[in-house]
């Protein structure tokens, strides 16, 4: 992306002034769709200066602005933001550019997780946080780019600072979401044929969100999996997306214990380590962490 100064050689144009997230992302995504995008940030739109071919965006009371009052809605309430407005728009050709699958997913995941959550702050509705310390969201991160006061940083300059950030955070997301559709076609065909209390992996894939939303996995207890740092890796199951609590713990006295400490605790001779929050176990070998998930099950009780 390149920032012109002159609008007639602008393709791409939008405000100046504070930059948001919404409008920030917008171009970051125009620039990794279109590559090399040039734009111009303007205080207002000139009307009979604009190129009949600019695309204008956060502005200009156009197609894609949303401060007007028929600015487009979602089925849930959230009002889309400029940068909801062009994915709607280009985002399925964008990834099908990438030679993504199941495009229709991974868009639709990406809104949910990413886009929905930018539009919904730049038009007012702002996420319920109870948190006795300072929880920084995307939206500040953003905020935080646009001039220091008392500071000599260039508006301009920072916006490009801002939308380059913007971009390796989308394609990072992105990503991320990529592989999380692919894992949960692989969770769901594995809970079909699970008849245990416990889903065991080959290799780590994510698997949480799909145990825990799905109907197939609501008698899941616990995940087994090889861990990247060697050995084996146990995981309790969260009750469900809002209820972050355990479906089955492990023991008060097993908490923060590792290695000689916790095999005396749970009488399993290779555990390594238990965390403080009980939520999570390692052991050396598969058959230590076999043990593990005998005694939890055999002993399970509603605590």
């Amino acid at each position: 992306m390149k920032l012109v100064t002159e609008i007639k050689d602008a393709k791409y144009i939008t405000h100046s002034g504070t930059m948001h997230t919404d409008e920030v992302f917008a171009t970051a995504f125009l620039d990794l769709y279109k590559k090399n995008i040039a734009v111009i940030r303007v205080p207002q739109i000139e009307k009979e200066k604009i190129p009949k071919d600019a695309l204008i965006y956060d502005i200009g009371r156009g197609k894609y602005d949303h401060h007007q009052e028929n600015a487009e809605v979602r089925e849930n309430g959230i009002k889309y933001s400029s940068f909801g407005l062009l994915f709607r728009e280009f985002g399925k050709e964008y990834l099908k550019k990438q030679n993504i699958e199941d495009v229709e997913e991974v868009f639709n995941t990406i809104d949910k997780e990413l886009i929905e959550g930018i539009d919904a702050v730049d038009n007012g509705v702002f996420p319920e946080i109870n948190a006795n310390f300072k929880i920084k969201t995307l939206d500040d991160i953003i905020k935080a780019c646009n001039p220091s006061f008392g500071s000599t940083q260039d508006e301009n300059e920072q916006f490009i600072k801002a939308v380059e950030l913007a971009k390796i955070i989308f394609q990072e997301i992105l990503y991320n979401i990529i592989g999380k559709v692919k894992a949960k076609k692989i969770i769901l065909e594995k809970l079909k044929t699970t008849t245990k209390d416990y889903l065991e992996l080959e290799e780590y894939i994510p698997y949480e969100e799909t145990v825990i939303k799905s109907e197939e996995g609501a008698h899941i207890l616990f995940a087994l999996y090889p861990s990247n740092r060697g050995g084996w890796g146990i995981k309790t199951i969260k009750k469900s997306p809002e209820d972050k609590t355990d479906r089955l713990p492990f023991p008060e006295n097993w908490a923060g214990l590792e290695n000689e400490e916790l095999e005396e605790k749970t009488g399993i001779k290779g555990t390594t380590f238990c965390h403080a929050g009980r939520f999570l176990i390692t052991c050396k070998t598969k058959e230590a962490a076999y043990q593990v998930l005998n005694k939890m099950l055999s002993n399970r009780t509603s605590e």
